[in-house]
């Protein structure tokens, strides 16, 4: 059982899993079903999730070669303890989530996630809703940079939405890289293009994905079972902070509150037990996969107490 990408930092996740044959385990983020296969042969029952129809199309192979232990669900993860619970596959031993988007999707230009192949602007990781072209003609200049501002840490927001809108209608992925360089000032010989963080912000905005990360966070909460394995690769800070900030609070190991900030977490029993310390890829997986390079990987072990309420 192969897939097509090698998914980032997977010896680490499997060790963190410590995955016995028999277990049930959830991959959140089917994408092109690396870590999938990896769980198979290792014995595991897998129940895996992807909001992209193209994935679980594709998906269909790995699912009839795994003599029944693969149930691959099209649905986004924040929904997973109530389409686990509706085939009675909860409580499972393991959730992995793999945030952001694919290599699978990245490296189709017409979805229209990265500007390295001119696309349309689609940017959509379900076949539904709001495209980013629409977004980038339909909103007002303010609502652009604010989303540049706070989903990809733009520091020239302002500069770059205006220019968005200068330069509307916008259809390709091309048009769009080419307004965000102008704008800032860019050199071919720079390291890094600065369209990446508007692609960033653009992407995560139309596909609702940080609050998806915050509701499949308490969703894997739900459905592990006591001594389950949570492990979640990130590959921005903002999905990394969102993270480590839930696993504190769940763990009892926020820093304590004071007279003007109390401590949230004070009257609930830890749902985790305190986290290990983040996982970084080696220099020598980064020069194999490039995509590596800014990924953080955190596992925890989930307690006998109940889970939190939202």
């Amino acid at each position: 059982m192969t897939a097509p990408h090698i998914p980032v930092l997977l010896n680490e996740v499997i060790d963190g899993l410590a995955i016995s044959p028999g277990e049930r385990h959830v991959d959140a983020t089917f994408g092109a079903g690396g870590y999938t296969s990896s769980f198979l042969e290792r014995g595991a029952e897998v129940a895996a999730f992807d909001r992209d129809p193209s994935a679980i199309e594709s998906g269909q192979t790995l699912v009839a070669a795994s003599n029944g232990r693969l149930t691959l669900i099209e649905a986004p993860f924040s929904a997973m303890d109530s389409e686990l619970e509706s085939r009675g596959l909860a409580p499972v031993d393991g959730v992995t989530m793999d945030i952001g988007v694919s290599s699978m999707q990245l490296d189709q230009a017409e979805r229209g996630f990265s500007f390295q192949g001119d696309g349309p602007l689609d940017m959509r990781m379900a076949a539904e809703g709001m495209t980013a072209a629409e977004f980038v003609n339909e909103a007002d200049e303010a609502e652009i940079a604010d989303v540049l501002f706070h989903y990809g840490e733009e520091p020239r927001s302002r500069r770059v939405a205006k220019a968005i809108v200068a330069a509307r209608p916008l259809s390709r992925t091309g048009e769009l890289a080419n307004v965000v360089r102008k704008a800032l000032g860019y050199k071919p010989h720079d390291k890094k293009d600065p369209a990446t963080r508007t692609f960033q912000a653009i992407r995560i905005h139309i596909n609702r994905e940080l609050d998806e990360l915050a509701e499949g966070l308490a969703a894997a909460e739900r459905v592990l079972k006591p001594g389950g394995r949570l492990a979640v690769v990130t590959f921005h800070s903002l999905e990394d902070r969102m993270v480590k900030k839930f696993l504190r609070e769940r763990s009892g190991s926020e820093p304590a509150g004071s007279r003007h900030r109390p401590a949230a977490s004070a009257a609930r029993a830890p749902s985790f037990e305190t986290p290990a310390k983040a996982v970084r890829p080696s220099e020598a997986e980064i020069a194999a996969n490039p995509r590596a390079r800014s990924a953080t990987l955190r596992v925890a072990r989930r307690s006998a107490a109940d889970a939190w309420a939202s």
